[in-house]
């Protein structure tokens, strides 16, 4: 007679080296084939000077905020710039080792504050609740603005040297993904909060998906299908693709400016999508500034994966021009 335990431990679900689903629901990342460890906060980065730290949000939310080395008059404002990370809404962790070497280098470079949110996860939670988890950072963030805000979370580095009149979202993969539902949603609600809105929205690589040739067969696709509600689980869905037919109409981007970043030779997320939805917010008459980047000969997120390049390098410099204007 079967254990119970052996078909508990049957592998139902397999994504190529990113997870694996048991027959009892329990998800297995699989981190250690890609190099991704947990860290602490630092208070002074030996090699940025930056600092970072982390808070509770919610009873369901964190972050890891990081600040920049003060260097001028303490009442200096610095533009602020809410990240989230990628991993295809399966993987990942603000906490992770690279996104804590990442975010160093860009907060150093752009002298902006930064808040590496920490969001529940698929398929324990369904993709709706995530989107969630990010708009309640959002909105935490945003609130600092508001004079008369005092919270037991209240953070003084956000009170004390927050510009929000420069508040920016950036996310790569699924991040880009959040990005994007970001904006939308500040768009249908009439900003973040009655006294903040989005300035500059920063997709990096954002995990969405067209109708093109082939990419039912992509690994992309094929974790669309396993974590979506089963209602949204295809093409048609406008949580994965913002030009299907019952997506909201682009012009509704809650921010003045918005950057597409994408790799040549994205392994993840082809070029062509880029192009597309480039083409979509133009027909959509959407009035803000919008900058399309293709980096030539790099793969998905190359700039996490070694931030030191020339390339990671000039990208993470683009980002920080873009994050500093008004």
């Amino acid at each position: 007679m079967a254990n119970s335990n052996d078909n508990n431990n049957e592998v139902v679900t397999q994504i190529d080296s990113w997870y694996r689903i048991y027959k009892d629901s329990r998800c297995e990342r699989l981190y250690d084939t890609i190099g991704l460890a947990y860290v602490p906060p630092s208070l002074d980065d030996p090699q940025t000077g930056v600092s970072s730290k982390d808070v509770k949000i919610s009873p369901h939310v964190s972050a890891r905020l990081y600040l920049p080395k003060i260097t001028t008059d303490s009442s200096q404002k610095l533009p602020i710039l809410v990240y989230y990370h990628g991993g295809a809404l399966v993987l990942g962790s603000a906490f992770f080792n690279a996104y804590q070497r990442y975010l160093n280098i860009l907060v150093a470079e752009s002298n902006a504050i930064a808040i590496s949110v920490e969001y529940r996860l698929a398929p324990e939670h369904d993709v709706p609740t995530i989107y969630e988890d990010c708009w309640t950072a959002l909105q935490w963030v945003a609130s600092h603005a508001s004079e008369k805000f005092t919270s037991a979370n209240e953070d003084p580095w956000l009170k004390n040297f927050g510009d929000f009149s420069r508040l920016s979202i950036i996310g790569d993969s699924a991040g880009g993904n959040i990005v994007y539902h970001m904006a939308m949603r500040a768009g249908r609600e009439g900003g973040v909060n009655e006294n903040v809105s989005i300035n500059g929205s920063i997709l990096v690589c954002p995990y969405l998906l067209v109708p093109l040739e082939n990419i039912e067969q992509g690994i992309s696709y094929k974790n669309w299908i396993i974590i979506s509600p089963p209602s949204e689980a295809g093409l048609h869905s406008p949580m994965i693709n913002p030009l299907a037919e019952k997506a909201p109409c682009l012009s509704g981007l809650a921010c003045s400016r918005v950057l597409l970043c994408f790799a040549e030779k994205d392994e993840y997320i082809p070029r062509e999508i880029g192009i597309e939805f480039v083409e979509g917010i133009k027909k959509s008459e959407w009035k803000g500034d919008l900058e399309f980047v293709e980096v030539e000969d790099e793969g998905h997120c190359f700039q996490l994966a070694n931030p030191e390049t020339e390339k990671s390098r000039d990208l993470i410099k683009r980002f920080a021009s873009f994050i500093q204007l008004k």
